[in-house]
């Protein structure tokens, strides 16, 4: 007999988490826009929460079921945020503000592929250099290395945008160009001033 009630309880708790995950990474699809895939997980989604919800409605009186169920639920939270994390969907807008104002920073930001927008701004200190950075989340955290390499006193803020249209940027992004190697052509090949 306990045999039976550690696999019942081992199956409960795996399909919560399993349930849960899925609900996470649907809700996260959706948001996200991606409301196809999104469709398309929550119809398993929703055929694991029915089995599992079955077989704690049906075994009820057994407290272990419930708290498999539940433990499974928070278990899967944790995972379905991981696994968005390691998909890493959609973009990230990086705001950053150096001490430095020379445009060299700029240059090697777009080098590496990063489309930014710069500007000059005036700080308690004195001038300061903005720059609005539009990144794939997958790369964020490459950013923020780059960024720290170049200046390591930089002023960071970061945000998901909710829709973006429009610009250069994006078309290169599409057609997967983001950090390859740039070829220069024409008045680019000139030489540029040493950092």
């Amino acid at each position: 007999m306990l045999n039976n009630a550690i696999v019942m309880v081992s199956i409960i708790l795996i399909i919560n988490v399993v349930y849960v995950s899925m609900f996470t990474i649907r809700m996260i699809l959706t948001l996200k826009g991606r409301r196809y895939i999104a469709a398309f997980v929550s119809m398993f989604e929703i055929v694991v929460y029915i089995f599992g919800l079955g077989l704690v409605l049906d075994n009820l009186n057994e407290i272990q079921n419930v708290i498999a169920y539940a433990l499974g639920y928070g278990i899967g939270v944790v995972i379905g945020s991981i696994i968005e994390e390691k998909l890493a969907l959609g973009y990230i807008t990086v705001n950053v503000v150096s001490g430095n104002p020379d445009l060299n920073f700029t240059r090697r930001l777009r080098e590496k592929g990063y489309g930014v927008t710069s500007w000059s701004a005036y700080g308690m200190d004195g001038d300061r250099l903005s720059m609005q950075i539009l990144t794939p989340r997958k790369y964020e955290l490459k950013l923020y290395e780059e960024i720290k390499t170049i200046d390591p006193k930089a002023f960071i803020i970061s945000y998901e945008p909710k829709q973006i249209y429009g610009g250069f940027w994006v078309k290169h992004v599409r057609k997967g160009a983001l950090l390859k190697p740039r070829h220069k052509t024409g008045k680019e090949t000139e030489k540029e001033p040493q950092e």
